[in-house]
Parts: structure tokens; C-alpha cells; sequence
């Protein structure tokens, strides 16, 4: 039986589908002598057969931080490599080396390992300032162009070597890294932990001395009346209270209230004795400045539960004769112990009654107007500057640093820095757009997000085609280029 002929695809394809249709109730078997692909099932075959794993490229991390790269202004750094380096950071954070091997398996960017130690030689001298203005500038515009309070604090980032030198130097670790040099990196934010400079002192710099050479360096800069500068008590020294106070800035510190007079120490006790959970008492000290202490159930109950803890570490100590008269100290719970008789150390209770009156009290330090719940309320936004150190040293990777050269290192501060701007941007997109998604699982879904490239068979045009994405990949899209 004769069904037709044609030589058009089209026709082609409905004349082998009919051919099918009425050979299968004759003779079921025979149709697989018709199981040729039809006209159009050859040629989506054919296409894809000429596929390879470099047509595939991984297109997410210019779509969603590429726009956001571009939206903050950070193009005014010449030329693509600054870009790719920050993306990557952003999508794939890892060494350099690394870095490079990533750009061109996923992204089909070539670029030598020696022209991305040349450009990060030139980075910091050339565009590290550039850089900070537009990351000031996107912050003030998402504040409204109000820059009223500032947090600052300081972070340790080690180094994989045990050589110091000028920059890289052995102190005090807060990554509990204390036999690795390290540097001292300051970072300034906004409300929201929005970014607004850093800066970088040698590993063994005192905190308290990093806080006015940082703040005045960027004020200078951007010329921003004098915001309330809001820190923790690390930077509480005498030297930085004299200058915040000569410099005329109002400012929020964390307070140590069992380091303050003996005086002004009774007073406290006396009148926080019977604060309930959220109260507070102000105090004026000799010096101008006032101090306000306040009370939580929950701080008061983790102070109980650490001293218990400590207490019980001393306690099978003492136990085991482990503790001699060079363990006594005021610092940490050993400030519990007291010697008894002329060699043997014991647990002074006295001093643990004494210890649990100051259970649940916190203190901060300030020279504002603001009462006591706003002096709280702004301090308890430090939380975010401490939560821009965790997205830096986990989900950025900024540290370990494998470079020796202090240029380089400084180079990398300010890639880092630039991802942490466009990673904050991204939240914040989320929440314009009101998506309950992290900026890291928006990280994740950007590897997903592909693009294939493929050449016409008469033509040899190379065209692209974007992978269609999925539902949660569509959300996050559509968050970064709102209509």
C-alpha cells in the first residue's frame, strides 16, 4: 500500500507517523521495521551529537553577580579581569590558580596565571580607592543618602607559612591560628552590615590602635558628617576614648562594668539588683561619658552555665593536684582559685558568690543623647558587621591567604571586599523582591544556570541558547532585574 510521497521535512514526518499508525494494528512487530527516526528527530539528534563539554558553558555567575558587578559601578576598573576574578570569588571561591583553571573550564575564559599576578600587582595602587567609592555609594543610596551610625571591628586572617616579614606578623589569633603570621584586616559598614571601607594593619597591631586611623581615613575620603561610631569592647581603651572624644564623635562601645571603679562598681550591683529581663540603669561616669547596664534572663543564664562549666574543669583539677600556685591568675576562671595554706590550691567560693551577682549585666559606654533602649538597639547591630566576617571567611573563602607579596595580599582584600558588596546587594534584592532565599543558595543555583553553544550545519553560524531555568532559578533571576 502506497500512502504518499513528498520531499518536503514536514510532510515527510506526518507520511512515517501514518505509515506506523497503519501497519501497528496488522502486525505490531513489523513497525519496528519503521523505527528509523523521523525527519525531525534526526536532526535534533544530529545537533546534539556534534555537542562537546566546551559548547556548555555556566552563564549563572554573570547573570545574576555580573549585573549586580555592573549595577554598583565596579566596571570603572579597566579591562575584564578585575571581574572575572570577583565572579569567581563570588561562584567558585578559590586559589588563583584554581581561579583560572575554573574560568576556563566552566566559563570558556582564557586568561595565564602570570596576567593575573600582573593585574593584582597594579590593583591595589590603581583602583582599591575607586573601588571603596562605589561600594560607599551604593551603600548611601540604599540608606537613603542618612549615613548616621557606622559599626567598625576587626578580624585575623592567617597565612599558611610560618615566615613573618614587615606585614605578616605572629599576635593574637582570632582564628585560634596563634603559630601562623597573620594580618589585622578593619572593615567599616552601615546599618544592615552594608559596606563601606576596610583597611589593613600588620598581624601584631593592638586592635584599639586600628580604630581612628581607619574611621578618619574614610571620612576624610568621602567627606560624611561624623556618624555614631558603634564598636565592641575591644576597642574600649583610654587612648581611643581621647581621641573619638577630640575628634568630636559620638560613639557606642561595649563596656567592661567589672573594670570600672569600685565605686561606681557597688552602684551597679546596688541598683541593677533588682532589674527584671529587658530593664536597664544609666550611670554618669567622672569622665562626661555615661553607662548604661542592662539585664537579660537568657545572658544570665548563660553566664551561669559557663561558669558551672569552668568550674567543673577546675574542679578535677584541683582533684588531680594538676594546679599549682603559677596557675593562679585573675584572667578567665581561674580568678576562682585561692591558695590554701602555703602549697595547696583550692576553689575560693567566695569569689564564685561574688561572680554570680554580676550574672545577666551587660554595659555600654557612650557620650550620645540616645536613651537607653536606642544605645542597646544599636549596639545589637554589630551582629551584622561579625556576620560580614563569616560570610568573608566561609562562604567567600578569604582566608587562608597563599600570597607573600604584600601588593598581592592587599589585591585580594579588595576582591574580597568587592564580592562582600555584591553578595549584600544580592540580599538585599531578596528582600526587595520579597524571596526567602540566601544569598548562598542564591551562589548555588548561579552553577546550575547554563548555556550552550552550537554551530549550523550550512551556515556555520555559532549560535547560543540559553538553558531554560528552573522555577527557583527564574525567582532568583527575576529578584536581580526587577521590571
Amino acid at each position: 500500500k502506497t500512502l504518499g510521497s513528498a520531499t518536503d521535512p514536514d510532510e515527510l514526518a506526518r507520511l512515517w507517523s501514518q505509515a506506523q499508525r497503519f501497519i501497528h494494528p496488522i502486525d505490531p512487530a513489523q513497525t519496528k521495521l519503521l523505527a528509523v527516526r523521523s525527519m525531525a528527530d534526526q536532526t535534533v539528534a544530529q545537533a546534539f551529537a556534534r555537542l562537546t563539554n566546551a559548547s556548555i558553558r555556566t552563564i549563572g555567575p554573570e547573570r545574576i553577580f555580573g549585573t549586580v558587578f555592573d549595577r554598583l559601578g565596579f566596571g570603572l576598573v579597566p579591562g575584564d579581569l578585575f571581574r572575572h576574578l570577583v565572579l569567581a570569588r563570588l561562584s567558585y571561591p578559590t586559589s588563583k590558580l584554581k581561579t583560572v583553571d575554573y574560568l576556563e573550564r566552566y566559563c570558556g575564559r582564557v586568561i595565564s596565571v602570570s596576567a593575573v599576578y600582573k593585574f593584582l600587582d597594579r590593583l591595589q595602587a590603581q583602583h582599591k580607592t575607586k573601588v571603596e567609592q562605589a561600594a560607599y555609594q551604593n551603600t548611601l543610596a540604599r540608606l537613603r543618602g542618612q549615613l548616621t551610625v557606622v559599626f567598625y571591628d576587626m578580624t585575623t586572617l592567617y597565612f599558611e607559612t610560618e615566615d613573618e616579614d614587615d606585614l605578616k606578623k605572629i599576635g593574637f589569633s582570632k582564628d585560634g591560628k596563634f603559630q601562623c603570621p597573620q594580618i589585622m584586616l578593619g572593615l567599616l559598614v552601615g546599618p544592615g552590615g552594608l559596606p563601606i571601607g576596610y583597611d589593613l594593619f600588620e598581624g601584631n597591631t593592638f586592635e584599639g590602635h586600628t580604630l581612628i586611623p581607619t574611621l578618619e581615613k574614610l571620612r576624610q575620603r568621602y567627606d560624611f558628617s561624623k556618624p555614631i561610631v558603634v564598636a565592641d569592647a575591644g576597642l574600649l581603651s583610654k587612648p581611643n576614648l581621647r581621641a573619638l572624644t577630640k575628634a568630636d564623635y559620638q560613639f557606642i562601645l561595649g563596656a567592661r562594668i567589672k573594670n570600672e571603679t569600685d565605686e561606681l562598681k557597688r552602684q551597679i550591683l546596688e541598683r541593677t539588683s533588682q532589674l527584671t529581663d529587658g530593664g536597664s540603669v544609666v550611670f554618669d561616669r567622672l569622665d562626661g561619658n555615661r553607662l548604661v547596664v542592662t539585664y537579660a534572663d537568657n545572658r544570665a543564664k548563660k553566664d551561669a552555665h559557663n561558669r558551672q562549666r569552668g568550674l567543673e574543669k577546675l574542679k578535677a583539677k584541683v582533684k588531680n593536684g594538676a594546679l599549682t600556685k603559677q596557675h593562679l591568675t585573675n584572667r578567665g576562671y581561674a580568678k576562682f582559685l585561692a591558695l590554701s595554706g602555703e602549697v595547696t590550691v583550692a576553689i575560693d567560693e567566695t569569689k564564685v558568690t561574688e561572680d554570680e551577682r554580676w550574672d545577666g549585666l551587660k554595659g555600654y559606654l557612650t557620650n550620645t543623647a540616645l536613651d537607653a533602649p536606642e544605645v542597646v538597639a544599636n549596639y545589637r547591630q554589630l551582629w551584622h558587621i561579625e556576620r560580614a566576617f563569616r560570610i568573608s571567611k566561609t562562604d567567600l573563602r578569604i582566608r587562608p591567604i597563599y600570597h607573600s607579596v604584600r601588593r598581592r595580599i592587599e589585591a585580594h582584600l579588595c576582591i574580597a571586599f568587592t564580592a562582600y558588596a555584591i553578595w549584600k546587594e544580592v540580599e538585599q534584592l531578596l528582600v526587595d523582591a520579597k524571596v526567602t532565599m540566601t544569598a548562598k543558595r542564591a551562589a548555588e543555583l548561579t552553577q546550575t544556570m547554563y548555556e550552550v553553544n552550537y554551530q549550523l550545519p550550512d551556515s556555520s553560524e555559532v549560535q547560543r541558547q540559553v538553558l531554560q531555568l528552573d522555577t527557583e532559578q527564574q525567582t532568583l533571576y527575576d529578584a536581580v532585574h526587577p521590571q
